[in-house]
């Protein structure tokens, strides 16, 4: 019993006498992963105009965004990084940003002020990388899931999320959401800066063979502040992708039902075939998209996509019709000298019933003069027939990172 005694006392003292150089040793890890890390800046100037029938004021908002980022040296399987977004206005505040007030103008959804835009602590292992804190989730082409960047105030997620490696070809993901940090921010407007979440993210992706991917999702969300708009849904679906020369090929299929604490009652389908086509330096493409509805009394949707990707820039669709929406869609895209140039046309109407809703041309043109530099010319024109109101949208970027 003495010897025993003994060893405890003994182990004790070592253990008291180790943990100050244990915590010295991490302090300088800590110190030389900081000293060691990445910064980076980058800055976004927009010029954007909204001419919108309904609204006798024409919108114009020139703002600049300014993003500081820093990513520590990796410290054994530790890493940390923190990032900060500020946005000001340049000229007359003449725009509608959700959180001025200014509503006899259109809606361009960029307030002013300052953001945490990423704060997160990660630890990778032997295929296995789990991330803590506020971060930047963005699930395959953001459809469902996605940081909405083209705003200047990203959406990015409070978050615990975990990435397993189980094979060359098989990945799994699952993040859990306590809070949604969107675009509106940093303070609370005509929509609030943060949803409160009680929500999981899971996804399953396989390659099955080469430049080919299958991805099976489930994305089960639940909010407590959603802007009185029932947003609480569980959506699973299916992923193909496949590039075969000079063709690729998507095709998704999703169902979705009212999850939690929704008023909702209802079931409805996501259906989205796509191509497109190289031909020497142009890509023909061609696609279909249907958020369906249940009847009418709700439809299809993803309050947590990059919605501005999808269904016309103009975006006139970021909320689902409740007689869903059908999209038939094509593009072309190619390079003159330098610039890069993109044309997309879309015809829409409703699932349910037989609305002719409208149509939109998008066209955007990319150049960039020296590395590191990128400006941007990008014009919608949506043309409405049964559904909202003729708009037209013309912004004018310029995007430097140093």
């Amino acid at each position: 019993m003495r010897v025993r005694h003994i060893a405890v006392a003994v182990l004790s003292v070592m253990s008291l006498i180790s943990l100050p150089t244990f915590a010295s040793s991490a302090l300088e890890e800590l110190r030389r992963g900081t000293a060691e890390g990445e910064v980076k800046l980058n800055l976004r100037y927009r010029l954007e105009q909204v001419d919108q029938d309904g609204i006798d004021e024409e919108a114009t908002a020139s703002t600049v965004r300014g993003r500081l980022t820093f990513k520590s040296a990796k410290m054994g399987a530790w890493q940390y990084g923190v990032e900060t977004d500020y946005v000001a206005l340049i000229g007359p505040e003449d725009y509608n940003s959700t959180e001025n007030g200014r509503t006899v103008y259109p809606v361009v959804a960029d307030p002013e002020g300052f953001d945490l835009n990423q704060a997160f602590i990660k630890y990778t292992g032997d295929g296995f990388t789990t991330t803590a804190g506020r971060q930047r989730i963005v699930v395959d082409d953001q459809r469902f899931i996605g940081g909405v960047a083209w705003r200047q105030n990203e959406q990015t997620y409070d978050a615990l999320s975990a990435e397993i490696n189980a094979t060359e070809n098989l990945k799994f993901n699952y993040s859990y959401v306590w809070n949604v940090n969107r675009i509106f921010g940093p303070n609370d407007g005509a929509q609030p800066s943060d949803w409160h979440s009680n929500s999981h993210f899971l996804v399953a992706s396989l390659a099955p063979g080469e430049k080919q991917s299958l991805e099976a999702f489930a994305y089960l969300l639940d909010f407590e502040n959603d802007n009185g708009i029932p947003n609480s849904t569980a959506t699973y679906g299916l992923t193909y992708r496949g590039e075969f020369g000079p063709t690729k090929l998507n095709a998704t299929y999703a169902t979705q039902s009212d999850y939690a604490d929704s008023p909702l009652d209802y079931d409805a389908d996501f259906i989205a075939i796509g191509g497109s086509l190289k031909a020497g330096a142009v890509s023909l493409s061609v696609g279909y998209e249907l958020l369906g509805s249940d009847g009418g009394v709700a439809a299809f949707r993803t309050p947590l996509a990059t919605l501005h990707k999808f269904q016309g820039w103009a975006d006139k669709f970021l909320l689902t019709p409740a007689d869903g929406i059908e999209d038939l869609y094509f593009g072309l895209s190619g390079s003159v000298g330098p610039v890069k140039l993109a044309a997309t046309y879309h015809e829409f109407s409703a699932d349910e019933g037989s609305a002719n809703y409208g149509d939109e041309i998008d066209i955007v043109a990319n150049y960039s003069p020296t590395k590191g530099v990128n400006l941007q010319l990008k014009y919608a024109d949506y043309s409405a027939d049964e559904f909202a109101t003729a708009t037209s949208k013309l912004w004018f970027s310029v995007i430097v990172n140093l």
